[in-house]
C-alpha cells in the first residue's frame, strides 16, 4: 500500500478532544491510525481530509447536521465539510473549507443547487468532485 493512498469510509467515528462524531462519509489516508484508546472507537480528526453529511429528515437532525456538526468539524480543523441537503430549497450542496477552529466556523462557504458540480479547490482532497451523479439534477 502506498502511504498516501486515500479512501472513503462510512460509519467511522471521528474523535476530537472529548467529542466523537460519526459522519456519513470520511475521506482520509488509508494508513490513518485508529484512535488509540481501550474502545478503539475511531480515528483522530487531525488525520481526516474531508467529512460529508447527508441531512436527515426532522428538525432535530437538520440542526445537528447544519449547525452542531458544522461547528465541531471546524473546531477540529478538518480541512473540508460537505453538506448534502435535500431540505435546502430544491436541494443544495454546501462546501465548507478553511476551518477556523478558534471561531468554530469556516472562512469559505460555497453553496450550489443540486445538479451543479462542486470541486474542492485545495487541501488534501483537492480535485474531489461532488457531481450530478451524486446529487441528482436540480429539482423544481
Amino acid at each position: 500500500m502506498v502511504e498516501d493512498e486515500v479512501g472513503a469510509s462510512q460509519a467511522l467515528a471521528v474523535v476530537h478532544d472529548r467529542s466523537v462524531w460519526i459522519p456519513d462519509l470520511v475521506l482520509a489516508p488509508l494508513a490513518l491510525d485508529r484512535y488509540a484508546d481501550s474502545d478503539d472507537i475511531g480515528v483522530l480528526a487531525s488525520g481526516v481530509y474531508l467529512v460529508a453529511e447527508v441531512v436527515s429528515q426532522g428538525e432535530r437532525h437538520h440542526h445537528r447536521d447544519r449547525v452542531r456538526k458544522r461547528r465541531e468539524y471546524a473546531r477540529a480543523g478538518i480541512p473540508a465539510y460537505v453538506l448534502l441537503d435535500d431540505y435546502d430549497g430544491q436541494g443544495a450542496v454546501t462546501l465548507f473549507t478553511h476551518p477556523r477552529p478558534d471561531k468554530a466556523d469556516w472562512e469559505d462557504i460555497h453553496r450550489v443547487p443540486y445538479g451543479t458540480d462542486v470541486t474542492l479547490p485545495e487541501g488534501p482532497a483537492k480535485g474531489f468532485v461532488i457531481e450530478e451523479a451524486i446529487t441528482g439534477p436540480k429539482r423544481g
